[in-house]
């Protein structure tokens, strides 16, 4: 986290920012996946604060109870501080067996295919609720993960309309979240995608700690830099490069192939 990171300028920053953004488009507020971590509590808290129409859905698809557990916490929280935040606790767990039935291929020979389309099924929720409601889908990736190691799927939780904290490291969201009440149990609970059954962890599934991954991100940008670095933190640099590098697709435009590029 910077030095000099203002949480409480920064919120408000980002929370004018959210309501002049709504008023420009036209549109009655914004729509947002709980999923129980600390991003999706504080992009809700921050959506609910702009004072316009903020839903909140929860898409359990067997989820942990822990993780279920946070996310209904969290939609009572904010439901008793806010006017303005209304929610829907919709199961997709059925529609995501059905789904699973019909696909060409071994679902257990393909677990990840399977991880993301959980992701991919919870967009599609928001899409057709936020659009029947006129509402913008906030997206809730912070800054390591949509431009860092790109760890999200595509057309998943990284199909949104706007961004509120990606340009907030992880340790500054959880800063931010302090500031702007988000519940202790969501703050301190380990950072995870909630799309495994086990309930595994980012740092479970990435090998390093969000702390370790902004170290990299920031060092690997001060190509002047002539830190003396220790083991873990070549094995660190090692990790975030190879996330960038197989994620960069996330992170790019789409590649569109340029008819004027026919050479005569």
């Amino acid at each position: 986290m910077k030095t000099d990171f203002d949480s409480k300028k920064v919120a408000q920053h980002i929370i004018s920012w959210l309501d002049k953004y709504c008023t420009k488009a036209g549109v009655n507020g914004f729509i947002i996946g709980i999923s129980g971590g600390v991003d999706s509590a504080l992009t809700s808290t921050l959506c609910a604060l702009a004072g316009k129409k903020t839903i909140l859905v929860s898409m359990p698809i067997r989820q942990t109870k822990a993780e279920y557990s946070r996310a209904m916490n969290h939609i009572a929280d904010l439901k008793d501080r806010f006017d303005n935040v209304e929610s829907f606790d919709i199961n997709l767990t059925d529609t995501f067996s059905l789904f699973e039935e019909k696909m060409p291929f071994d679902i257990e020979d393909h677990h990840l295919a399977m991880a993301n389309s959980r992701a991919r099924l919870r967009m599609t929720t928001l899409y057709a609720i936020g659009q029947a409601n006129g509402c913008l889908v906030a997206g809730t990736g912070n800054k390591v993960e949509d431009f860092g190691v790109g760890f999200y799927t595509k057309y998943g939780d990284g199909g949104v309309d706007i961004s509120p904290i990606a340009d907030l490291m992880k340790t500054e969201v959880w800063a931010l979240s302090k500031e702007v009440g988000v519940i202790n149990e969501i703050v301190v609970a380990k950072p995870t995608d909630g799309l495994w059954e086990d309930g595994r962890s980012d740092e479970d599934q990435i090998g390093a700690s969000y702390p370790e991954l902004e170290w990299a991100m920031n060092y690997l940008e001060d190509s002047g830099s002539t830190e003396k670095l220790t083991n873990r933190q070549k094995e660190v640099i090692e990790i975030y490069q190879r996330f960038n590098r197989a994620n960069l697709h996330k992170m790019m435009p789409i590649p569109v192939c340029k008819i004027n590029d026919i050479s005569e």
